[in-house]
């Protein structure tokens, strides 16, 4: 018979006799009892991780997602916080050069910027479901809306001045920013209050 002459596993390749014993073909599948001593002692029983448990992926810090090498851990972080403190910088000095009315040539372009990205900061922090680019665009036509609103309102009103209008813009800004600070601070209460 093939199975005898294959030593009880199986048929050999293109063998037509099946008329082997079904258990003889699942004989390869049983582990040789030479290996129960590991098995006994296998970490595994102990609670040990496997190696493959263990294995980490070590994603670099330092490489983009696009393959673009960084120049150290965090950069893209850190160049987003320069940035931001930057602009900071820039309309502060611009709202305050406009107050003082001094005469510095930086005045005028400063205070430019302080009018746009003082009011769209504040808008851009209230419009959380928006992707990055839908963002920027709303948040700055948002900021240009409140600043002609202010201008006709102190004009309407026969209070325009320089100050005034850099006054009632911070004004507007700061209140829209403390309304959405309330606003999250709210929701976070209520989630936890909720669970």
């Amino acid at each position: 018979m093939a199975c005898a002459s294959t030593g009880g596993i199986g048929p050999r390749p293109g063998d037509n006799d099946h008329m082997c014993d079904s258990s003889a073909h699942y004989a390869v599948l049983t582990a040789p009892a030479a290996l129960g001593h590991i098995e006994a002692r296998h970490p595994a029983l102990r609670g040990a991780k496997s190696p493959m448990q263990t294995i980490r992926i070590n994603t670099d810090a330092s490489d983009g997602p696009d393959g673009i090498e960084r120049t150290g851990p965090g950069s893209g972080r850190d160049l987003g916080l320069v940035l931001a403190g930057a602009a900071t910088a820039v309309g502060g000095i611009g709202a305050l050069l406009a107050l003082t009315e001094s005469g510095a040539p930086l005045r005028a372009p400063f205070t430019l910027f302080f009018l746009l990205v003082a009011p769209a900061v504040a808008i851009a922090a209230a419009l959380d479901g928006l992707d990055p680019l839908s963002r920027a665009l709303v948040s700055l036509s948002g900021a240009i809306v409140v600043d002609m609103l202010v201008a006709q309102g102190l004009l309407a009103l026969h209070l325009w001045s320089v100050r005034g209008g850099i006054a009632a813009v911070t004004a507007v800004s700061a209140l829209t920013l403390l309304l959405v600070l309330v606003r999250r601070r709210g929701g976070r209460t209520a989630r936890r209050q909720g669970s």
